[in-house]
């Protein structure tokens, strides 16, 4: 769903100032929704999108990508920062290629930085010593949702690429709204004492589960973005992340 006027305003007050989007979201309306709702305010957020899926299905195939991030920088009415691959595991063989085309849609100013937005990169480590052009950034599952095979994964693809950033994203599984959350106590993950809640226990643990520098994440309630934005401030303790990780391992050994 696409952020109001409001909660635009709201996030840039909360010193939220970046938006993620998709060519696909909001029935292939997302950009255009975003630069009508937006406005002037979108001059102040730092956009990333992705694309591979269209109406016909998914396709790493360069020309559509192409097209695609031509569409995106008119409907948006600016160019936007990021443009990511979106879940080229369903094409492991075309994933050169579509890395080649982002390159060069950066390179004609189509885009400001390009990356792999992927939900599971285990089906891509095969195909990454085949990718020539070194991505800006992955963006992959993030927090205490995700397998540990799946963070295993990440971290190789990323070092595989050598790509210069790694984002997270999904920290909640899709549903920072879902009553689980608010039985997982996370709180375990920090220095005892410190006043967080579990929502941004959570938050802290999956900037750790793998380590990102920021993390895409849905709201549609000013007061849960309130609650984000407030727990950015929460660091999860190295030796605690270290031993969920080696529980994640010997579990999947078994």
């Amino acid at each position: 769903m696409a952020p109001t006027r409001a909660l635009l305003e709201h996030a840039l007050t909360a010193g939220v100032t970046a938006l993620d989007t998709a060519f696909n979201y909001d029935c292939y309306a997302s950009h255009r929704v975003l630069a009508r709702t937006a406005r002037e305010l979108l001059g102040r957020f730092e956009v990333s999108t992705k694309v591979g899926y269209f109406p016909d299905g998914h396709t790493l195939e360069p020309a559509k990508l192409r097209a695609a991030v031509e569409q995106t920088t008119a409907e948006l009415g600016r160019t936007p920062d990021t443009v990511f691959l979106h879940n080229p595991e369903h094409d492991p063989p075309g994933l050169a290629a579509a890395c080649e085309e982002l390159a060069s849609c950066r390179a004609a100013g189509l885009c400001r930085a390009w990356g792999i937005a992927t939900w599971n990169p285990a089906p891509l480590l095969a195909a990454a010593p085949t990718v020539s052009v070194k991505p800006d950034v992955i963006m992959v599952r993030a927090g205490l949702a995700v397998r540990g095979e799946v963070l295993d994964a990440a971290e190789r693809f990323t070092a595989e690429l050598g790509a210069g950033d790694r984002w997270g994203m999904a920290p909640f599984a899709g549903n920072p709204n879902d009553p689980v959350w608010s039985k997982v106590d996370a709180t375990v993950f920090l220095e005892p004492g410190q006043p967080a809640s579990r929502i941004q226990a959570g938050l802290a643990a999956a900037f750790a589960l793998p380590a990102v520098s920021r993390i895409a994440l849905g709201t549609s309630s000013p007061q849960h973005l309130d609650e984000l934005a407030a727990g950015v401030r929460y660091v999860a303790r190295a030796s605690v992340v270290d031993e969920y990780r080696e529980l994640l391992r010997a579990g999947t050994e078994q």
